[in-house]
């Protein structure tokens, strides 16, 4: 009788089964990862180096650009802050 029971909660019991079933998806898992990776592909030299050089030049644009809105907008507020002390 209580072999019954414990067979029988473990077949309800969705906790159990997915844990059964946890080797299984592992597998899978696996297989698909195995999968995709056989779809990457690397770079070559000459890639590497265009994509290299777009990334530091945007970077020192965005740099003046960012150094040039700080200096107009300081000089703003400095303005700014002494017309009204002036009054």
């Amino acid at each position: 009788m209580s072999k019954a029971a414990v067979v029988e909660t473990n077949e309800t019991n969705p906790g159990i089964q997915r844990i059964a079933s946890g080797p299984e998806r592992l597998i899978a898992f696996l297989k698909d990862v195995r999968q995709e990776m056989h779809k990457v592909v690397t770079p070559t030299r000459s890639e590497v180096q265009t994509t290299t050089i777009v990334v530091i030049a945007t970077v020192f644009i965005f740099a003046a650009y960012f150094e040039f809105v700080d200096v107009i907008f300081g000089k703003g507020i400095d303005q700014l802050f002494l017309h009204l002390t002036k009054h």
